[in-house]
């Protein structure tokens, strides 16, 4: 094991994916587009960018679902519950973005910033000082 033994574990809703990351997380990145908040069923998505290699399956890997929401974006999820487990760009295939809430215990990670605040839903308000970013963060 690599970073000092630092391990997370994490998994959908109803247990049937499982997922491990080897390695200290990086922060969370708020992001409210339109996409994402369909995707989450909220007004936002929080994500936590993760080296694909840092990345693995416990169980379940045979019962993700991929879904492509755009031409450079596939999201993965549990067909059983639903829960969106993480998204890849295919112009940036070596790291998954995350979805923060799936993460047993404690996350350890900041904030970062809020992305795509623009698109933010009209009945949200966006609170604290974190860096806010009209589309993607930079």
């Amino acid at each position: 094991m690599t970073d000092g033994g630092v391990r997370h574990t994490g998994g959908c809703l109803c247990g049937a994916v499982r997922f491990e990351i080897i390695g200290a997380l990086a922060p969370v990145q708020l992001c409210y587009c339109s996409q994402c908040r369909k995707a989450q069923g909220g007004p936002v998505a929080s994500n936590i960018p993760v080296a694909a290699d840092a990345f693995s399956m416990i169980c379940g890997a045979d019962a993700l679902t991929h879904f492509q929401s755009s031409p450079d974006k596939e999201r993965a999820f549990c067909p059983r519950c639903g829960s969106p487990v993480y998204s890849r760009r295919a112009s940036l295939p070596a790291v998954l973005r995350v979805r923060a809430g799936l993460i047993d215990g404690p996350v350890g990670a900041a904030l970062a910033h809020h992305a795509y605040v623009d698109d933010c839903a009209d009945w949200w308000t966006i609170e604290g000082d974190l860096p806010r970013y009209p589309e993607a963060a930079p």
